[in-house]
């Protein structure tokens, strides 16, 4: 098999689970919503509803692409390829469990950090070339919002990087689990190398760590633009924001786009923080419960339920906290959450002094 059908089966592949992962996703948070509501959901559309997701995408192919009259046509067509692209390649560098990662990348988490910053322009590009006072309001808020809140993400990032010594995103996984090469403490004290299981985790190796995941939590979903940061889509005031004028396949790959984001900022905080592909389970004397359920397709598994499960707290946010104002939001970032970032990476450097 050539190179070339190699690098097409990985890049279909990605985007099948993207666009998978986006219809569960839209089916997951309506019956969340749903839950939190006291209310059904959709039920009409197959059993339980399970078919709705399914027809809304063939409603939204067979829409027309509208583009409006005074709108800049080039950047208008352009804008939500880029953002969903920009989204996409993130994926490239992410790895699913021991070895296994689309492409191996020794600075993979400086090549992610920098790939989906890119989204920015994409939304910009949206917000200008639709040519209306809601879609750049929408895009300058989004804008404004996104490199504030990259600040507090990325001092958060570095906080780990410096724990682990590595951007390699494999290596940082490696390290916190049974597959470990070097010497894993639990806060610095008890020896967990040969034990794994949940205690081997970044947050667990130094405590400081859950302050870092708690404040790059926050900020991905600025990030992905979720409630309580949706102020760039804000229905209440500003229609849809940056994607008012988008319809059809235009505005399906802008959903696109941000149901794959919120997945991936979650697979982030996984790999840096909560174990990555490894196991929460420890080996204990002759049961080797770490050894048994670590391995390629047991890697897949814990990635994404992991995962998953920060994205089902970022559906539970959504629909319990009310949208932020934009003096609020700004004031959660340079306030709040870059001071104690940064705090996280002095605690990194004195911590990995101290270990040495």
């Amino acid at each position: 098999m050539s190179n070339y059908l190699i690098y097409f089966l990985v890049a279909a592949g990605l985007f099948a689970f993207a666009a998978l992962f986006a219809l569960f996703g839209v089916y997951a948070e309506r019956k969340i919503s749903a839950y939190i509501q006291d209310r059904l959901g959709p039920t009409e559309t197959g059993k339980f509803g399970t078919l709705q997701t399914f027809a809304d995408i063939l409603k939204m192919i067979q829409k027309e692409l509208i583009i409006p009259a005074k709108a800049d046509k080039w950047l208008f067509i352009l804008a939500p390829v880029i953002i969903f692209v920009a989204v996409y390649m993130g994926f490239a560098a992410m790895p699913w469990g021991p070895g296994l990662a689309p492409s191996k990348i020794n600075i993979g988490l400086y090549y992610v950090f920098a790939i989906i910053s890119i989204e920015t322009l994409g939304i910009l590009m949206a917000g200008w070339g639709s040519n209306n006072k809601y879609s750049i309001l929408g895009a300058m808020r989004s804008a404004a919002q996104i490199i504030s809140y990259e600040i507090p993400a990325g001092f958060a990032i570095i906080s780990a990087v410096m724990i682990a010594q590595s951007l390699d995103l494999q290596v940082i996984s490696a390290q916190q689990g049974v597959a470990s090469t070097e010497t894993v403490k639990f806060f610095g004290f008890w020896d967990v190398t040969n034990i794994g299981g949940l205690l081997s985790w970044n947050i667990f190796r130094a405590p400081h760590l859950i302050i870092a995941f708690v404040i790059y939590f926050i900020s991905s979903l600025a990030e992905a633009n979720r409630a309580p940061f949706d102020i760039p889509e804000a229905e209440s005031e500003l229609v849809a924001g940056f994607h008012t004028e988008y319809s059809g396949l235009g505005f399906a790959f802008v959903f696109l786009a941000e149901y794959s984001m919120m997945f991936l900022v979650s697979m982030i905080g996984v790999i840096l923080f909560l174990g990555a592909w490894n196991t929460p389970l420890p080996n204990m004397g002759a049961l080797k419960l770490a050894d048994w359920t670590t391995n390629i397709w047991w890697g897949i598994f814990w990635v994404a339920i992991k995962s998953l499960a920060l994205v089902g707290v970022q559906m539970w946010i959504r629909w319990t906290l009310p949208r932020l104002r934009v003096d609020q939001l700004m004031n959660l970032c340079w306030k709040v959450l870059t001071p104690l970032a940064f705090a996280c990476i002095l605690i990194s450097g004195v911590w990995r002094l101290w270990l040495m």
